[in-house]
This record gives structure tokens, C-alpha cells and sequence, in this order.
């Protein structure tokens, strides 16, 4: 036998990642959340008011906060925090609404304090990556983004 054309069965396949809370196809339009009744209709999420034949169903953000498994991580560092505490929250949620009322799916889950640094998660990475360039924008400090290697996920470092 030649051993050229043999084939090697004992490779490690790489499998291709991906996003558990991503539907793999799509949803029956029209779809609605049953606990924040976001409706899928068009291939998109919106905050439109759902037909009464719309099929139930838990929606990727309501089911991330279920789960209490974040995409987005941002720790927030430092005196200033401290001292603006209550400016830079109203930030925070101003940010937030914004990306809200696009993408319904993009939401912040909880805010907690530890010790010396504040962390903010999100069903999203695109609300926690808002809220770490806002904070840049408006305070200045060091940001710092590292993403996960789906890219399903983020952690944003703010110091300031």
C-alpha cells in the first residue's frame, strides 16, 4: 500500500465556533419575546408592536439574563469613577437606551460593585464596546478592548 495516499484520521478537527444564543436558522416571522416582547419580523429585532399570531418565544437577550451568561464585560477602574459615580451612570444608561432602541438585543444585565472596580455586563457586544467609547469620549482615561476568539464576546477595561 502506498502510504502517500493514505489519509491521516487521527487529526484534531477544529470545530467552527459559535454563538450558542444565535438562532442557526431563522425565527417563524413574525416571532415576539414573551418577557420583553421584542419582535422578530423582516430578518431583524425591533421594539414594533407584534401582531396577535406571532409565534412565543424566549428572545437571545432575555435568554443571555436567564442564563446569566454575558457577552459584554466592562470594568470600570479608578478615583474618578468614584467621585462622578451617579453622572457616569446616567452615562452609562444613556448609552445603553441609545443601542436599545436599534437593537433591542443589546441590553446591560446588572452593574456591580466590587471592592475597587464597577463591571457592567451586556447581552451584547456592541453595547459594552458603546459604553467603554463613551466613557472615553467624555472623561478621557485608558480603554482598553479584548475581544474573545468568536467574537461573540468582549471585555473593555476603562481606568481612570
Amino acid at each position: 500500500m502506498d502510504r502517500g495516499k493514505l489519509s491521516r484520521r487521527d487529526r484534531l478537527v477544529k470545530e467552527k465556533r459559535h454563538d450558542t444564543y444565535q438562532q442557526p436558522g431563522k425565527w417563524p416571522e413574525p416571532t415576539v419575546c414573551r418577557e420583553c416582547g421584542s419582535l422578530f419580523q423582516s430578518g431583524r429585532w425591533s421594539w414594533r408592536k407584534p401582531p396577535k399570531q406571532a409565534h412565543k418565544i424566549l428572545c437571545p437577550a432575555c435568554q443571555r439574563i436567564a442564563d446569566n451568561c454575558p457577552a459584554g464585560y466592562v470594568e470600570i477602574r479608578g478615583t474618578y469613577f468614584i467621585e462622578h459615580r451617579e453622572e457616569l451612570l446616567n452615562l452609562i444608561f444613556s448609552e445603553e437606551k441609545l443601542e436599545k432602541t436599534e437593537h433591542p438585543i443589546e441590553r446591560i444585565m446588572s452593574i456591580s460593585h466590587e471592592d475597587d472596580r464597577t463591571v457592567v455586563t451586556t447581552t451584547g457586544v456592541h453595547v459594552a464596546r458603546r459604553i467603554g467609547k463613551a466613557l472615553l469620549h467624555a472623561c478621557h482615561g485608558d480603554l482598553s478592548m479584548q475581544y474573545g476568539d468568536d467574537e461573540n464576546s468582549i471585555r473593555v477595561y476603562w481606568t481612570r
